[in-house]
C-alpha cells in the first residue's frame, strides 16, 4: 500500500548509494535504520543519526520456534513508532556487512505497507570507504514518537504450503539463497537438527553472487542471473536459512525488474526440520524448465 506523498521527495528506487544518502542526511522526514544482526548488532559505530532496526530482538516474532519470522502488525507498529517513524517519512536501511540483513528490513517495511524505503548499497563499509561521518554512543533521544501504522500487504511473505504449491507451478520459480554446499547437502546446516539438501524443484542462487565487493550488481547483470534460472517464469519466491538473505535475492529481483515476488518466512529453518516431513533432495538441482 503506497502513501500519498510528493513525487519530488521519493527515493530513486529500492537502492541508494552513499553519496545519495549523504546528500539527504539530517533532512526532515528522513530516518536511517541500522539493521545489523549477530556480532554486528548494536555495534559501537553507526551512521550519524541512525537508529536500530533490531531483527535479532523486537523486530522478530519470538513466540514461535523459528528465527527471524515476522512480528504481527501491532508489534511492528509499536516498534517502528518507538524509532520515530512517521507515515510520511523516507527510510534508508543499512547493515554493517554490506548488503545482508538490511534487505530483510526493507522487505519487512514493504510487507507492512511502507513503500518509502531503500537499502544503502554497500552498507556501512561503503559509507566509511567514502569518508562519510559515523558516530558512537547511545542514539540521541527522540524528539517525539512516530505515528506510523502498519497496513500488512498480502503475499509478500508466504508459508510452506504456498512454497510447496509454487514448486509444482510452471509459472513460478523458487530460489534458494544459501551456499551451493548447503543447497546440495554437502555442508552441514549451521542450525542443529536440520536436514541437509534442498526442496525438489528449487534453484540455487547464493546471495553473494548477485553482489560485487558488497554492492549490488547492475540491473542488466541481475536480470541475466535470474533469467538463467527462472527462464520465462515471472512469479519468484525466495528462501534461505532463516528468511534474511532470501531478501537480498528479493532486492536483486526487484532491481532486475521483477514485480511478483515473495519470501518464504520460515525458510530452511522450517522446511528442513525432520518433524515437518517435507520433501528434501541432495545434490545439484535439476535443469530449469
Amino acid at each position: 500500500m503506497g502513501r500519498d506523498v510528493p513525487r519530488h521527495d521519493r527515493l530513486p528506487g529500492p537502492l541508494v548509494g552513499a553519496d545519495e544518502l549523504a546528500g539527504r542526511l539530517g533532512s526532515p522526514g528522513l530516518l536511517v535504520l541500522d539493521a545489523s544482526v549477530g556480532v554486528h548488532r548494536g555495534a559501537a559505530e553507526r551512521i550519524v543519526g541512525a537508529r536500530p532496526f533490531d531483527l535479532d530482538g523486537a523486530l522478530s516474532d519470538h513466540t514461535g520456534p523459528l528465527p527471524h519470522t515476522m512480528p504481527d502488525a501491532g508489534a511492528f507498529t509499536e516498534e517502528l513508532r518507538s524509532l520515530g517513524l512517521r507515515d510520511g517519512d523516507t527510510v534508508v536501511v543499512y547493515d554493517a556487512v554490506g548488503i545482508y540483513s538490511s534487505a530483510r528490513a526493507w522487505w519487512m517495511l514493504r510487507a507492512m505497507g511502507f513503500d518509502r524505503a531503500a537499502v544503502l548499497d554497500g552498507g556501512l563499509p561503503a559509507w566509511k570507504a567514502a569518508g562519510l561521518p559515523t558516530e558512537g554512543g547511545a542514539p540521541a533521544a527522540l524528539p517525539e514518537r512516530g505515528d506510523f501504522t502498519a497496513v500488512p500487504s498480502t503475499g509478500l511473505f508466504v508459508g510452506a504450503e504456498e512454497v510447496a504449491a509454487a514448486l509444482s507451478d510452471p509459472a513460478s520459480a523458487v530460489f534458494d539463497a544459501r551456499s551451493r554446499e548447503r543447497f546440495r547437502g554437502t555442508a552441514p546446516e549451521p542450525r542443529a537438527g536440520l536436514r541437509g539438501g534442498h526442496m525438489p524443484g528449487a534453484v540455487n542462487l547464493p546471495f553473494g553472487e548477485i553482489q560485487h565487493e558488497g554492492r549490488m550488481r547492475s540491473a542488466a547483470e541481475l536480470r541475466a542471473a535470474f533469467t538463467a534460472l527462472a527462464q520465462d517464469r515471472e512469479r519468484l519466491l525466495f528462501s534461505c536459512g532463516s528468511g534474511v538473505t532470501a531478501c537480498v535475492l528479493t532486492l536483486g529481483a526487484a532491481l532486475a525488474g521483477y514485480r511478483d515476488l515473495a519470501v518464504y518466512d520460515g525458510s530452511w529453518s522450517e522446511w528442513g526440520l525432520p518433524s515437518e516431513n517435507r520433501p528434501v533432495v541432495t545434490g545439484r538441482e535439476t535443469e530449469p524448465g
